[in-house]
């Protein structure tokens, strides 16, 4: 297993990283919010099937 920060190989200490200094690079950028996931905008429904279709004309 490498180092997801620098690809080393893995510390059993550190492990999934190779050394402290990488999992202090990853809990910065946990901290920084550095991973996130994108969210839709409060404008837009999540799921097109949330908003109900528009009655059919007879």
């Amino acid at each position: 297993m490498s180092c997801p920060i620098c690809g080393k190989p893995a510390s059993p200490a550190y492990r999934p990283f190779c050394s402290r200094r990488c999992a202090d690079v990853d809990l910065g950028r946990w901290l920084a919010e550095g991973y996130r996931i994108p969210a839709a905008s409060e404008d837009e429904p999540e799921d097109p099937g949330d908003t109900p279709a528009p009655p059919k004309a007879h």
